[in-house]
C-alpha cells in the first residue's frame, strides 16, 4: 500500500517532525514529482515517488541525537505501517543501494531530490556535498570518504536522470519557481 499525502502529514505530524525537516521534505517532494513527471520513456509510480520523498526523513527527528540511522529507523516505520513499497526508498535515501545501468526506479529518483535540497533551498550536488562534509563528515576521515564515494555515485546518476530529460540540472530551481506548491 502507498500512503496518500494526506497519510504522509498525518505520518509527519504522529512522529512529531521537525517543521524544517517537513519544510525538506516537501521541497524533495516537488523536485522529484519535477524529474518523475518529466522522464520519458520510463514507468515510474508518481504516488510511490511522492509518498517516498515526503516520508525519506520520518525518523530524523527522533534520531537527531543518537547515533543510530534514520534511514534504516525510517524503514522500520513505515513497515509497521504496512507501507511496504516505500521500505527501499527510506533505507536508501543516503546511500543507495544497487541499480540497474539504464533504468530509473523510483528510489533513484527520490535519493537524487534529497541530496539537491539543502534545509528547503534548492541547490547543486556540489553546494550539498560542502554542507554534507561539514555536519556529518568533519574530524572523520573515514566518514569524509564514504561521503566522496557516495557523492561520485550521485554524479553519475544525475547525469543518467539528465540524459533523459529537455531540461538540466541547473534548471530545476527555476522550473520549480514556476510550479505549484505540493499538496498545500
Amino acid at each position: 500500500m502507498i500512503p496518500s499525502p494526506e497519510q504522509c502529514y498525518e505520518l509527519m505530524a504522529h512522529y512529531r517532525m521537525l517543521d524544517n525537516i517537513k519544510a525538506h521534505s516537501i521541497m524533495v517532494a516537488r523536485v522529484a514529482r519535477l524529474l518523475a513527471g518529466n522522464l520519458a520513456g520510463t514507468e515510474l509510480d508518481m504516488d510511490l515517488v511522492i509518498a517516498g520523498a515526503l516520508l525519506h526523513d520520518i525518523a530524523k527527528t527522533q534520531c537527531l541525537y543518537s547515533n543510530r540511522s534514520h534511514a534504516l529507523e525510517g524503514e522500520e516505520i513505515v513497515l509497521r505501517h504496512g507501507f511496504d513499497e516505500l521500505a527501499e526508498i527510506v533505507a536508501e535515501h543516503v546511500v543507495l543501494g544497487r541499480t540497474t545501468p539504464g533504468i530509473i526506479v523510483e528510489k533513484q529518483i527520490v535519493y537524487y531530490a534529497d541530496k539537491r535540497i539543502n534545509h528547503d533551498q534548492v541547490v547543486s550536488l556540489e553546494e550539498r556535498l560542502a554542507y554534507i562534509l561539514d555536519r556529518y563528515g568533519r574530524d572523520n576521515p573515514t566518514r569524509h570518504e564514504m561521503i566522496m564515494i557516495n557523492f561520485v555515485k550521485c554524479q553519475a546518476l544525475e547525469k543518467e536522470i539528465f540524459s533523459y530529460l529537455s531540461f538540466a540540472p541547473a534548471d530545476v530551481k527555476r522550473l520549480l519557481e514556476n510550479d505549484g506548491e505540493l499538496y498545500g
